[in-house]
């Protein structure tokens, strides 16, 4: 239970100290309730089964709204417990007293308020069905004062399994394979949902019996592990400026994909959409073929459907893979850069060195985490968290509170970008005070990167764009319980991280970039 402490909701605590339960529940206080959602996001996308949040009243929902939205974007099966002012008050201005469920109801699967101490355990247990049911997402329940103070004899809900997810249509799987045998630039995208719905081993497999080479997007990084031959996310505009077919499995067609227009103008690629649930479909672009319902159960009949199915030109993934060869050739000077001030993608060369095959890798900022989205390639899935397509800075702690927690053994990066630094570094005394040691990398360019140069681009100039210079936010660390130290020199960096992941304790390495670099993106998904 991931929370901050309120009055309307002290019965949820009573329940989790006097659980007798096994294991117990763990109960983690934070600073900022975004924290708290953020985190128990970020438990649902590292686990795969629900994560809980429980806020207060009034502000302890309006806080926590953000967080909700962006479980909502990545299709995190989040419950968020709050309380609510007493109905016997209702109108009359008790303290926070406000009607939530509208303000959620547009970002959730359901927002509803439970009045009833004796339905209220099957109030939860619906919260919690609805939310794991694909297309997963984020369940509000706010229980008045009285319901939740209050005793009553109950009926629980009985445990078990929600029902299956749906098995795609077999006809529009035969369709898919009919339009794969046909190919001669085929390029499978895989999403998020395809590690959230546990279809990732059938994926990579189906992917390597049908010569598919793959784009990795989100949570699905790490599906084919960075150096197979088939993954090109490495060389993704070629792929999908030359595909003739694209399969994107478990995402949405958004900004990150182009809205789903591939291949070249005078020859568009035909699109094939597949999401675990109809309504995940796209609407907005012309589909060749579409398919809905569980990944795993789609990508095992495409696997059977498909023989003969792949790449008709030999050629194609050869082409491919030797792209992904230059662009990592390309990549070595930068990564091993002695430039002063620092480039940034020397941190990242470092980093790579010190990671192990089974670290989360969180990224919580813009210009900073984009060389993240490059350079981090995964050995495998459920090891990269990144904050999605709503693109809300902040979670960095409250995700890494998270990771730590679901992976008590393994190294826990945060990189954060200075700005993002901002919205939530007080929570690291949240790591300090429950003992959860995380090395957080801050990439300190002084401003607001992602937004400083397309306004120099646009304006000629920038403007409300600068943060302080060498801020000291290692110093912030340090004074909350952790350590942390700052690097001016490249060549200072990898024994800073090597202290880091040494230390045991929440370290923070305060790396000073040079603000004139700018990852070099291709599209500001607008």
């Amino acid at each position: 239970m991931f929370t901050l402490s309120g009055g309307h909701v002290f019965p949820l605590y009573d329940a989790v100290v006097k659980d007798g339960g096994s294991p117990a529940m763990r109960l983690v206080d934070v600073r900022h309730e975004q924290t708290a959602v953020f985190a128990a996001e970020a438990t649902a996308r590292l686990t795969r089964a629900p994560g809980l949040a429980v806020v207060t009243a009034g502000p302890g929902v309006t806080n926590s709204v953000s967080a909700v939205t962006t479980a909502w974007f990545n299709g995190a099966p989040v419950v968020v417990l709050a309380g609510r002012a007493p109905d016997y008050r209702w109108g009359a201005g008790s303290l926070q007293e406000m009607d939530h469920p509208p303000l959620l109801a547009p970002v959730t699967k359901r927002a509803w308020t439970e009045h009833d101490t004796a339905r209220l355990a099957g109030s939860v247990d619906e919260a919690f069905r609805l939310a794991a049911n694909p297309h997963r997402g984020p369940v509000f329940l706010d229980i008045s004062l009285e319901a939740l103070y209050g005793q009553a004899e109950a009926d629980l809900p009985t445990a078990g399994p929600g029902p299956a997810a749906p098995v795609p249509d077999g006809g529009e799987v035969d369709r898919i394979a009919a339009l794969l045998r046909t190919a001669r630039h085929p390029v499978l995208v895989l999403g998020s949902d395809v590690w959230l719905g546990g279809a990732e081993d059938v994926a990579r497999q189906a992917a390597q019996e049908l010569r598919l080479p793959v784009i990795a997007n989100g949570q699905a990084r790490g599906v084919l592990p960075g150096g197979h031959e088939l993954l090109v996310t490495r060389a993704r505009s070629a792929a999908l400026r030359q595909a003739d077919l694209v399969i994107v499995a478990g995402t949405p067609l958004d900004f990150r994909l182009g809205y789903g227009s591939f291949g070249p103008q005078d020859a568009p690629a035909r699109v094939v959409h597949v999401a675990d649930a109809p309504g995940g479909i796209a609407t907005h672009v012309p589909l060749a073929a579409s398919a809905s319902g569980d990944l795993a159960a789609f990508f095992t009949a495409l696997a059977a459907s498909g023989p003969g199915a792949g790449p008709t030109d030999p050629d194609w993934v050869p082409d491919l893979t030797e792209a992904v060869k230059a662009a990592l050739a390309a990549d070595g000077p930068l990564l091993a850069s002695d430039a002063d001030p620092v480039h940034p993608a020397r941190i990242y060369g470092e980093l790579l060195a010190v990671l192990d095959d089974d670290a989360v890798v969180i990224g919580d900022g813009g210009d900073f985490v984009s060389f993240a989205g490059k350079y981090v390639e995964p050995p495998r899935p459920g090891g990269w968290l990144d904050p999605g397509p709503f693109g809300c800075l902040g979670t960095g702690l409250g995700y890494a509170i998270a990771a730590r927690v679901a992976r008590p053994a393994g190294q826990v990066v945060l990189l954060l970008g200075d700005g993002a630094a901002g919205f939530s570094l007080m929570d690291a005394d949240t790591l300090v005070r429950h003992g959860l040691p995380v090395v957080i990398v801050c990439g300190n360019n002084a401003g607001w990167g992602l937004e400083r140069h397309p306004m120099r681009a646009v304006y000629g100039y920038d403007v409300a764009a600068d943060l302080q210079p060498g801020c000291r936010y290692d110093e912030v660390v340090r004074a909350l319980g952790g350590a942390g130290e700052l690097v001016t020199r490249a060549a200072d960096i990898g024994p800073a991280l090597r202290r880091a992941f040494a230390a045991g304790v929440p370290y923070l390495v305060n790396v000073v970039t040079d603000p004139e670099v700018a990852y070099p993106r291709s599209t500001t998904g607008v």
